[in-house]
């Protein structure tokens, strides 16, 4: 399958208003046996490939993340590594074509449970189980398109970094270095339990229908159920603690009412209520489900022979980083993927107070080291 490129990265091809492009990659069969005849991905470029295409870095998003790392001339609104990408950043623009790509299964732009089927009905329930090898396997189809035949790095935070971990596994020789941030080698049992307790808050709300609910209400309150859970362990106790205490928001007092007619908040909670229903406006609850079993399958072990000799077999240069305060990906599982790398890769460590969101405010800390370890 091939594109024109020029046909691709020309901006009338973009949305109205929008930095986002998607191609069609053809049919796509997952990794657990699902099948879709043709696949969307959706993607959002900087800077310019050079004519004989080796100057690509791919970024990859967190779970609830989007292609938009940073600002464009078409859009722009700041991105979420907004201080990383960019002329004159430390990945710099007028050196380096970057591009970040929606995840298979999300619903930023690339085919996920709420795209239309061929008779244009949205997915639903029927969408196929994602996981992480899948969404590389489309993102390698995308880069057939466009020509890319090796990317110079590709780099990830949380479930990104999981996910460029898996590029370095799965294509070897088209990966020189891999940048894996606030992630470890597979999903530990305890963060796929905090995921279980996520996922199953949506499914249990009243909406949800069994993931058939596009025509009627969407299942909002189990997805706030679900960020409430999971933004507990993006942040730290703390920083909870400096930023809210035991604090009651506003006038409300959560001791003066029945426990039946609780109208007082705790600002924590106050803070949790505007996280869930942030997310409720942007984001679908079949992907989150989708998105987070994908994490929960993350493990560049199976069917490998283990963790340690899949990372072996990895040719890529590695920049490992851990967040010292991340209580959902320990640090302890960043020095273990090093190890694994060899005695010779260090960790580099971000030093921030709140937690496993630290990969995103304070990654800058050891953007130097980044631009030593992998050329940028």
């Amino acid at each position: 399958m091939s594109l024109d490129l020029e046909s691709v990265t020309d901006p009338a091809t973009y949305a109205a208003g929008s930095a986002l492009k998607s191609v069609a990659i053809g049919e796509l069969h997952f990794e657990t046996g699902g099948y879709l005849p043709q696949v969307e991905v959706a993607y959002e470029t900087w800077g310019k490939l050079n004519a004989d295409k080796t100057n690509a870095v791919l970024i990859q998003h967190a779970l609830t993340g989007d292609s938009h790392v940073a600002s464009s001339e078409l859009l722009a609104e700041p991105g979420w590594w907004e201080y990383l990408v960019g002329p004159g950043k430390p990945i710099d623009t007028d050196k380096w074509f970057v591009i970040a790509t929606n995840m298979i299964g999300g619903c930023y732009g690339s085919t996920g449970p709420s795209s239309l089927d061929d008779r244009q009905q949205p997915y639903g329930a029927r969408f196929p189980f994602v996981t992480l090898r899948d969404a590389v396997n489309a993102e390698a189809r995308l880069a057939d398109i466009l020509g890319i035949e090796r990317f110079h790095a590709v780099i990830g935070g949380s479930m990104g970094g999981g996910r460029a971990l898996e590029w370095a596994a799965m294509y070897p020789e088209r990966v020189a270095g891999v940048g894996v941030i606030a992630c470890g080698g597979h999903s530990t049992a305890e963060q796929i339990a905090f995921a279980q307790a996520q996922v199953e808050a949506i499914r249990l709300d009243p909406n949800f229908n069994d993931g058939d609910y596009y025509d009627g209400p969407a299942p909002v309150q189990g997805l706030g159920i679900a960020r409430r859970i999971a933004h507990i362990n993006y942040r730290s106790e703390t920083e909870l603690n400096a930023r809210f205490g035991r604090k009651f928001q506003n006038e409300e007092d959560p001791l003066s009412s029945p426990v039946a007619v609780r109208n007082g908040r705790y600002q924590v909670e106050s803070y949790l209520d505007y996280k869930a229903k942030d997310l409720a406006v942007r984001f679908d609850p079949n992907s989150y489900i989708a998105l987070t079993e994908a994490l929960m399958s993350h493990d560049v072990g199976r069917g490998r022979g283990g963790q340690a000799a899949a990372v072996a077999e990895i040719t890529a240069t590695p920049f490992i980083v851990a967040v010292n305060s991340d209580r959902l990906y320990f640090p302890e599982q960043s020095y273990q993927l090093a190890a694994d790398f060899g005695p010779d890769t260090p960790v580099h460590l971000i030093d921030s107070p709140i937690g496993h969101d630290g990969f995103l405010t304070d990654l800058h800390q050891v953007a130097d080291a980044m631009i030593d370890t992998l050329g940028l």
